[in-house]
């Protein structure tokens, strides 16, 4: 057990039926916007945990993941039904190179997120190194239907505090909805539509991409991005567009 952290339920927020987020009481100590950690709990006399990306800045003092069920999942089911009190178990080493940190000096820097991705955004934008780097941020946030599009609010509130810099993009893929696209991501970059909402253009002149969410998307927005002569970000080789999976 050395290497976890006990914390404490703070609060179970249900977004929907299958869509939640905790925050947690518990002493992570140093983390990078952008990272994730494993949370877990004892079952059966072992702890079992999966990662999470945090949505909370370092500044917060409350870590926050979100999540879906994985009905079948041994962890995600009963993280649903955790109550404020509860115990719950955090790891000791945060991870993860989707950080501002690890991008190369460019005029803008686009986020591409889909579902519960978006909380490594939110963990950025909150912070203030990405406002101090970037001219323009552009961040594209895709759900099926409008009750998934978690953190409105905060979205709202980082658009008004950053009116010159940030541009939102909404995105409902299932159900029409007012101001939102309904296309995929790697078409609205196809079809012109994710460039002409931000009035910039997205190349690999002036632009860094950091994606995160399905593996679809990652996949087929590299393949977008790459014809148009932008490549996979390495520290040895520095590019173009850094993703992280969530399966």
């Amino acid at each position: 057990m050395s290497k976890w952290l006990k914390g404490t339920v703070l609060e179970n927020r249900h977004w929907t039926e299958d869509l939640t987020s905790l925050k947690i009481d518990v002493d992570l100590g140093q983390f990078n916007a952008g990272q994730f950690v494993r949370v877990g709990l004892e079952i059966d006399g072992e702890v079992v945990a999966r990662p999470y990306s945090l949505v909370n800045s370092p500044a917060e003092p409350a870590l926050e993941i979100l999540f879906n069920i994985v009905p079948e999942g041994p962890l995600s089911p009963r993280l649903f039904q955790l109550k404020p009190g509860n115990d719950i178990f955090v790891a000791t080493n945060p991870a993860g190179f989707l950080t501002v940190s690890e991008v190369p000096d460019v005029a803008q820097l686009w986020m591409m997120a889909t579902g519960t991705a978006i909380g490594p955004f939110l963990s950025i934008l909150k912070g203030d190194e990405v406002w101090q780097r970037f001219e323009r941020v552009i961040l594209a946030y895709s759900v099926r239907m409008a009750d998934e599009q978690a953190y409105a609010e905060q979205i709202s509130a980082l658009v008004e505090a950053h009116s010159e810099q940030l541009c939102f993009i909404p995105i409902i893929t299932r159900e029409e909805v007012d101001n939102t696209l309904r296309i995929r991501i790697p078409q609205a970059i196809t079809g012109g539509e994710l460039e002409s909402r931000a009035g910039v253009s997205l190349s690999a002149e002036n632009s860094h991409v950091m994606m995160c969410g399905s593996t679809d998307m990652i996949r087929d927005v590299s393949e977008v991005l790459e014809s148009r002569g932008m490549r996979k970000h390495r520290r040895r080789e520095p590019g173009h567009y850094t993703s992280e999976k969530y399966h």
